[in-house]
């Protein structure tokens, strides 16, 4: 079951310092403990918080997945990169850190995949005659060799295991069958998105909002933001390494059989502090590569470069078409990363979520109108 790693504890957030710090009597004389506010208040900031280290899976098969907040919501579009115009979002959301680990994949399988078949394979690099990559196998390595549906199946995953709605709407039994599209009869369902349902919190990141979290630095032009060709924040490329995290740096320019570097170990992080964007392993879209996002078989964006590509392989104009980029197809070379978005970004809470955030309000007005007697 997925949780916030550490619990509600020892932080400086204000869940923690409704719970911890108050002890409060109200309604008649009754105590409420700080447990029992730091409960409610712990359960409705994971529901809506976006960013930190998440637990998911169960028993053995447990790993973190560590997000990005990436704030600066109603930011302007970039009208210089491709496709033109590209990177607004009107709301903050998370964004992985790091790549998808074949380690992730692994244990989704031991946890869940295997004994439902929807088993994800992944492209062996250490066998395979066309990569025989020794090490390429590696846990830490990017899940690479997954196609777009076996993606939104694992994100699919990690929304259902946690109590949440599923992003994509699977109908039928295969690993790789198509997505159908939401419609206006499902709860959840977007107009401007059929793709990607509204109450799900884990998604693959849409062309946007991977786009922002790659080229967009909130403290350019003086803190008025602003756009970079390549994602360090600048418009000249990286430095190339075959592994590290060394500032200004990404995995890319090296030969094939080099391989990518572990998911941690890609390179220096973009303005917001992502990890990866440019270089190691290129990364799957939730949108389509025309933006249209109403047909499930069509064609899905992939970008951010590799280990064995030059540098205009990351930049903001370079939008790749290469195999076809079909949600059935995968690649050695291609992975993914998982969004964050609070129930779907700017919907409304629902209403149970009102009567509880009231409760707490009425419990605050009431511990400081005793503090004033």
């Amino acid at each position: 079951m997925g949780r916030l790693r550490g619990g509600c504890r020892h932080s400086t957030d204000p869940r923690v310092f409704l719970g911890e710090k108050f002890r409060m009597r109200i309604f008649n004389g009754v105590r409420f403990r700080a447990w029992f506010l730091s409960l409610l208040v712990c359960g409705l900031w994971q529901s809506y918080a976006t960013a930190g280290i998440i637990t998911f899976g169960s028993s053995g098969n447990t790993f973190d997945m560590t997000f990005v907040d990436i704030g600066n919501a109603g930011n302007v579009a970039d009208t210089t990169g491709q496709p033109n115009s590209a990177g607004a979002v009107s709301y903050s959301y998370g964004i992985g850190k790091y790549e998808v680990s074949r380690d992730m994949i692994n244990k989704y399988n031991s946890d869940y995949g295997t004994s439902n078949n929807l088993e994800i394979s992944l492209f062996d690099l250490e066998s395979n005659p066309f990569a025989n990559i020794p090490g390429g196998n590696d846990k830490d390595n990017p899940a690479t060799g997954v196609s777009w549906n076996e993606a939104a199946r694992f994100t699919n995953w990690l929304n259902t295991s946690t109590g949440g709605s599923a992003a994509y709407n699977f109908t039928t039994n295969g690993v790789n069958d198509n997505i159908a599209l939401w419609s206006a009869g499902d709860a959840g369902y977007n107009a401007s998105n059929p793709f990607r349902n509204s109450r799900a919190k884990y998604v693959l990141p849409s062309m946007d909002e991977w786009y922002k979290a790659a080229y967009y630095d909130p403290q350019a032009n003086g803190g008025a933001g602003g756009y970079s060709d390549f994602p360090n924040g600048l418009d000249t490329a990286p430095t190339a390494v075959a592994s590290g995290t060394g500032v200004n740096t990404a995995v890319y320019g090296q030969l094939l059989g080099q391989g990518p570097a572990k998911v941690h170990l890609a390179g220096g992080a973009s303005p917001y502090g992502v990890v990866g964007l440019g270089g190691n392993a290129t990364e799957w879209q939730e949108s389509a590569y025309d933006g249209a996002n109403n047909d499930s078989s069509e064609s899905r964006v992939i970008r951010g470069g590799r280990w064995d590509r030059p540098a205009g392989n990351m930049k903001s104009l370079f939008n790749s078409n290469t195999f076809g980029n079909q949600p059935t197809a995968d690649s050695g070379q291609v992975g993914f990363r998982v969004a964050s978005v609070s129930s779907s970004a700017a919907s409304v809470p629902e209403p149970g979520t009102f009567g509880v955030l009231s409760f707490v309000g009425l419990a605050l007005v009431a511990y400081r109108k005793r503090m004033k007697k």
